[in-house]
């Protein structure tokens, strides 16, 4: 009985004392109580946040004037193309009952009358050079002496090339060609028409030969190896994308692939993709990387691909006690209860509220009471702003939920920071270091189109929002 009666006084006393804390509660007293919850506070735990890496691929783009190329070619196309001097048989018909043949001696020349022109259009090279011809023909014998007769046209020598890129780097123009009459040049004998096209196209022809062979090794003569090998190197230069924070971008090529040939009314590009990785680091730059040699071509691409970096947005804690205080003061307060002093930071993923609760007459820090809220991070990444979500106590405290349940409710619906801005101008600063000039006559030309989220980091300084900022990023030599 005895031990019966033990139970029941202590069921008594434990009611008595749910009702005590209870009644304390409503009447604002939780402050006095002498339980802390100091001791249930969350250890900090920040996220480690190594460098940002992403796959990402870079174009490089070797252009070359085809005006340049043009001249370089047309100094081995010579004035003269061809000279004529043969004898044909140029009557050859009844006179009366007799049968006339005789023959004529014929002799003139082809000359090239202006440069060699050429334009690009997809993947083709068009050139052109035009020619002028001027023949005469006399009769060869005494008896056909007074047969004499002359003519002259124009052609315009054209040509096609389908430039390739071989695997040993050299390139390749692989010709046809052909010319055309915009006269035909046509000897007049006696009423007879002799066409004279047959005895200069073979020595023009011949000549057009001789241009291609020269046309080929002028286009070797570009090293695209060497222009390609340079690029490759600059490619391994750290960037800065930013100087407030200091952003650096460190990439590091790994395979390069043919993404074709290109040409347009002035330049020949040839295209190639540099596949590897792209790295960015919030600091001190860190060490270059040490550029590999150009490796062999890969697969070949039917274009270079999108180039994708990450971008951190950092977010202090500091603003977000700012903002935290801002929602706390339009709170009203609960049987004279307030926040005092608010304290944020990192805890395994989670990011925790401090909150320090006082009442009238409650002195230094260790009056009242302090209680932790943990909560996770929402990203709006298209409105670019930062809420809480999931908000709650850290521990269960069913005696304090009066007075914590309208102030989670406040900060769950009131707090949201705007990162727009800081994204815009990191943003704008990444598109402005990524255009700039190389060395040995060579540019990079980079643009950031858009960004969309990636994580969301918690170390120990403050938020950081990474983005996966996407556009293209371009390594030229020539025009």
């Amino acid at each position: 009985m005895a031990f019966i009666s033990a139970v029941r006084v202590t069921a008594r006393t434990i009611r008595f004392d749910r009702w005590a804390r209870a009644a304390l509660a409503a009447f604002g007293l939780v402050g006095l109580c002498s339980v802390s919850f100091a001791a249930d506070k969350p250890a900090l735990a920040p996220d480690t946040v190594a460098q940002f890496s992403t796959d990402s691929r870079i174009s490089a783009t070797i252009e070359f004037g085809l005006p340049a190329l043009a001249e370089e070619i047309g100094k081995d196309i010579p004035r003269r193309l061809a000279t004529i001097d043969d004898r044909v048989n140029c009557v050859h018909r009844r006179v009366l009952i007799f049968r006339v043949n005789a023959n004529c001696d014929v002799w003139g020349y082809v000359e090239r009358t202006g440069p060699v022109s050429l334009y690009g259009r997809g993947d083709r090279v068009y050139g052109s050079v035009p020619i002028h011809g001027a023949l005469e023909g006399q009769g060869a014998n005494r008896f056909t002496a007074r047969i004499h007769g002359e003519t002259e046209a124009s052609a315009t020598v054209e040509a096609e090339a389908r430039p390739e890129l071989g695997r040993d780097w050299s390139l390749d123009l692989n010709f046809s060609d052909g010319f055309r009459w915009s006269e035909p040049p046509i000897l007049h004998v006696l009423g007879r028409e002799i066409p004279l096209a047959k005895y200069a196209e073979p020595r023009i022809r011949a000549q057009l030969a001789h241009v291609r062979s020269r046309a080929l090794a002028a286009a070797r003569r570009l090293d695209l190896h060497d222009k390609a090998a340079t690029a490759w190197r600059h490619a391994f230069e750290p960037i800065q994308l930013s100087d407030s924070p200091q952003v650096w971008l460190q990439l590091t090529p790994q395979s390069a692939a043919f993404a074709g040939v290109r040409a347009d009314s002035h330049v020949l590009r040839g295209s190639l993709e540099f596949a590897g990785r792209a790295e960015t680091s919030v600091g001190q730059s860190a060490p270059a990387a040490t550029a590999t040699a150009l490796p062999a071509f890969g697969h070949d691409v039917s274009g270079p691909g999108a180039f994708d970096v990450i971008l951190p947005i950092r977010i202090g804690y500091d603003v977000l006690k700012d903002k935290i205080n801002e929602a706390l003061a339009a709170v009203t307060p609960i049987a004279g209860m307030s926040v005092g002093d608010v304290d944020v930071y990192p805890s395994s993923g989670k990011l925790i509220i401090g909150l320090h609760l006082t009442k009238a007459g409650d002195v230094g820090a260790n009056g009242g009471q302090r209680f932790y809220l943990s909560g996770a991070l929402q990203v709006d990444a298209d409105g670019h702003a930062v809420h809480l979500s999931d908000l709650g106590l850290t521990t269960d405290n069913a005696d304090i939920n009066d007075v914590i349940t309208p102030i989670i409710a406040q900060l769950r619906d009131k707090i949201s920071v705007d990162y727009d801005v800081a994204y815009q101008n990191l943003l704008n600063a990444a598109n402005d270091k990524l255009t700039r000039r190389l060395k040995d006559g060579y540019r990079m030309e980079g643009h950031l189109a858009s960004a969309k989220l990636e994580k969301v980091y918690l170390p120990a300084d403050g938020v950081v929002i990474a983005l996966r900022a996407t556009g293209a990023l371009e390594i030229l030599y020539g025009m």
